[in-house]
This record gives C-alpha cells, sequence and structure tokens, in this order.
C-alpha cells in the first residue's frame, strides 16, 4: 500500500472510530443534520519545490476530481505572512458524513484524477511532496450550516480556531455562537463569514474553528473596532456564563491568502 493511502486510510478508520466514541449522535443523525461537513488539511512543507507538487495536485487533479464528485467550493491558501516556508492550507466541503467517508473510494477509481495527480499521489520517499499533513474533520454549526463563498476579488482570510478546557465549555461556546447569536454579529458587521465549524476529529481539541474575510489589513482592524463595541455583542459577552474565561482557554489566528485557482 502506498505511503499516502495508507495515512488517508488510517485517518478515515480513526475517524470512524472517534466518532463512534466521542460524539452522542448517531450515524443516521449525521446524515440528517442538513449541515456541510469541512475537511481542513494543513501541509507542512520543506521548499518550494513541495509547494509547487501540492498546489498543482490541487489545481490540476483534486479540485476537478472533488468537483465531478459534488464536492464544490474547495478552498487552497498561503499564509499572508510565513515564517519560512508556506505551509498550504486545504478547506475541503462535504454535502454529508457518508460523502467524506466515500471520497477516497471513488477518487481511487478515477482515473483522469489518478493520472493528473501521479506526480503527487506517487511522489518517492526519496522525493516527498510534502513534509505531513495535519487533517480535521468539522462539522458546520447549526445556524450556519452552508459554506458561503465570498465575492472574487482580492481579500485576506482570517482563519481562527477557539479552544476549550472542557468538552462543556465548548458546547456552551457553541450556544453563545448559535442561540445567542454571536455568528449573526459577525454577518451583520460584515465579516462575510466563509464557515464556521466545530472539530469533531482533529488536533487540541475541543476546539471550534472558522474563517472570516477581509479587504485588508485596515478593514480586518476597523471591523474588529466594531465588533468589540457592538451593543448587542456586549449583551451576550456580559452574560456571565459566556465569560471568555470560562469557555476559551486560548485563540490561534492565522492570516491566509488564497491561491489563484482557489474556488473560495
Amino acid at each position: 500500500m502506498k505511503r499516502r493511502s495508507f495515512v488517508k486510510t488510517s485517518l478515515l478508520t480513526t475517524a470512524l472510530g472517534a466518532i463512534g466514541s466521542q460524539i452522542s449522535m448517531g450515524a443516521e443523525n449525521f446524515k440528517n443534520t442538513g449541515r456541510d461537513f469541512y475537511e481542513l488539511r494543513v501541509y507542512t512543507l520543506k521548499n518550494e519545490q513541495q509547494q509547487k507538487l501540492v498546489e498543482d495536485y490541487f489545481k490540476n487533479a483534486a479540485i476537478p476530481a472533488l468537483n465531478r464528485l459534488g464536492s464544490n467550493h474547495t478552498g487552497v491558501f498561503t499564509e499572508l505572512k510565513p515564517a519560512g516556508q508556506t505551509k498550504v492550507y486545504v478547506l475541503i466541503p462535504y454535502n454529508s458524513l457518508s460523502d467524506f467517508l466515500s471520497v477516497q473510494e471513488k477518487l481511487s477509481g478515477d482515473l483522469v484524477y489518478q493520472e493528473k495527480g501521479a506526480p503527487y499521489l506517487n511522489a518517492p520517499a526519496t522525493e516527498p511532496a510534502y513534509e505531513r499533513i495535519e487533517s480535521s474533520l468539522l462539522m458546520a454549526f447549526a445556524h450556519s450550516p452552508k459554506l458561503s463563498v465570498p465575492a472574487k476579488k482580492q481579500r485576506i482570510f482570517e482563519l481562527r480556531r477557539y479552544e476549550h478546557a472542557s468538552e462543556s465549555a465548548g458546547k456552551k461556546k457553541l450556544e453563545m455562537f448559535n442561540e445567542a447569536g454571536e455568528a449573526d454579529i459577525f454577518k451583520r458587521l460584515g465579516f462575510n463569514p466563509v464557515f464556521f465549524g466545530e472539530t469533531l476529529i482533529g488536533e487540541l481539541r475541543p476546539n471550534l474553528i472558522y474563517m472570516v474575510t477581509f479587504d485588508d489589513m485596515q478593514a480586518h482592524d476597523q471591523h474588529w473596532k466594531a465588533f468589540g463595541g457592538d451593543p448587542e455583542w456586549q449583551k451576550i459577552r456580559a452574560v456571565p456564563d459566556y465569560a471568555d474565561a470560562k469557555l476559551v482557554s486560548r485563540i490561534t489566528s492565522t492570516f491566509l491568502v488564497p491561491t489563484a485557482y482557489s474556488q473560495v
């Protein structure tokens, strides 16, 4: 078995087992949520040659094949200000959990995908296409069930991860975004959110991840200032059970720019 096929198969096997033990919803409920599921990949690369292999793979093989399978709007991003060789971030949306779990089997039977993706898929161990992939499975928030593609123009993206000290704190933060209306404030103030997702499988759980967009860093600063002073936000944050000190143990913010072929 090829190394990358083994890695992906292992990921899916782990996902199936973990979903059964960590998520209270049954498989049938996952099918009927009406929400998107997202795979968020982060490629660690050592040089520009690896970056080209990964980007060519998505541009020429993976994105067209995913589109043929009904998984549209794949986003591919590089870091705005990388410290050394950039990482490549990939956001792949799926209409259901079953679509996510079956995609590799379907891609293995896609001869065009196999041919176009051969330099990446069959890269030798002596010259690998990447150093490592970190991959997370997310489920869209109940009140933001579908990915939203922003207008195609020059912009920056901010990918934010909120880590929680406990599962109960994570559920409370989800309530804050959904029922209490925090996500609606982002939409109203023009943050143009792409997605909001709860991490089902991935690193540093429990956490949630979301992506918002801005024309530039000046717009970023202006939007966050407006958010901090928004009356509705002030009401929400004043609720004792929603205090950040109780719900959020760490925030990680990453600034990204889309590649020319990114569908987001």
